[in-house]
């Protein structure tokens, strides 16, 4: 019996608060009238596409001893390494965080005027919104097996060790030599000294060859042929001391919308490291892609206006023209003028005044 009161009840409260639920959306839909519209105010926000060059490098197994044989500096540590190369900036309008609620009634010009300000760009529906394409980035894996095929010295060697026996003679005991031979590994320098030897070897080969100092005769497409496996042949050996680089482009999206509260109107765009890339403008790791809005000009004076909607006026922004200075630290990457938003006045307007057309 209980738990059937305690039903009937539950029941009886959802229905109470469905109905009250209701009853404030009904009261909330009386409140715009016939002929009410809803807008919002413009906001600039600015894209930043930013491209940096991308080197994945894997340093050569003999890199320490580039200087001792081939006489050249080589890198000796692996990793990747970027640089910015391009950046590109984009402002689009989007609606702001406003909801302007406007009555245009049964009147032509109100609706007229009201459509030519949107037409300008000076107000905006409440739901306009610019679609971005999203990019994804993989990190790439480094191959470590990328000298493999380059390696063309053994990696093995024969020793002569001599080694000491004692033996009896007719004079006593005496240590007789004994030469043993045993194979062991090659040093890492001793195949960096045959390696040098052998791109030494390719160089004064094409040197005879396209001299016309060797026994066989080239010419045509053969002597083309020939050069071309000699310079495949150096590439292989000598990158073994000065390593490999395989190179892309690493591109992204970032958006910053600016803020009438700024002082300074000084934003960070995004960042760059040299070791990690592109990031977003909280990733600390990076140093900071600045961008700087400064007004053109003398700000205009604007007097006092009624911004109340509530007796035919429309509410419109009129954006601010600003210089954009984009800078990595002292360096000038980008310099332009836009109009902000934001950063303008906010007016209004008769709606019933007749425009001239």
């Amino acid at each position: 019996m209980m738990n059937k009161t305690l039903k009937i009840s539950l029941v009886a409260i959802f229905a109470l608060i469905t109905i009250q639920a209701q009853s404030q959306s009904n009261r909330q839909a009386d409140k715009l009238p016939l002929g009410t519209i809803v807008y919002s105010l413009p906001s600039t926000t600015i894209q930043f596409v930013a491209e940096a060059g991308h080197e994945s490098f894997i340093a050569g197994p003999y890199a320490k001893f580039a200087q001792k044989y081939l006489g050249i500096q080589a890198r000796e540590e692996s990793g990747e390494f970027y640089k910015l190369v391009s950046v590109k900036m984009v402002p689009y309008i989007e609606a702001d965080n406003s909801n302007i609620a406007l009555n245009l009634g049964n009147s032509k010009t109100a609706t007229l005027n009201f459509l030519e300000f949107i037409n300008q760009g000076l107000i905006i529906w409440s739901d306009s919104n610019a679609g971005k394409e999203q990019k994804m980035r993989f990190a790439k894996t480094m191959d470590k097996s990328a000298f493999t095929s380059s390696l063309s010295t053994s990696n093995l060697t024969n020793e002569k060790s001599t080694l000491y026996k004692t033996v009896q003679t007719t004079s006593g005991l005496e240590k007789v030599a004994v030469q043993q031979n045993q194979v062991v590994e090659k040093s890492m320098e001793k195949r960096a000294e045959e390696t040098a030897a052998l791109i030494f070897k390719l160089r004064d080969k094409r040197i005879d060859i396209i001299t016309g100092e060797t026994d066989a005769t080239f010419s045509g497409e053969a002597l083309k042929s020939a050069i071309d496996e000699i310079n495949r042949l150096e590439s292989e050996y000598l990158s073994l001391f000065i390593g490999k680089s395989s190179f892309d482009t690493q591109r992204m999206s970032f958006e910053l919308v600016p803020s009438a509260e700024s002082q300074k109107q000084m934003y960070i765009a995004f960042r760059i490291s040299d070791n990690l890339g592109l990031l977003p403008s909280n990733n600390l790791s990076g140093r900071p892609v600045v961008l700087e809005l400064s007004q053109e000009g003398k700000p205009a004076e604007v007097p006092a206006m009624d911004l109340s909607t509530s007796k035919g006026r429309v509410i419109y922004r009129k954006p601010a023209t600003m210089n954009a200075k984009v800078m990595d630290g002292q360096t000038l990457l980008l310099q332009t003028r836009m109009p902000v938003y934001q950063l303008g006045n906010v007016l209004s307007f008769p709606l019933e005044i007749a425009t001239a057309k």
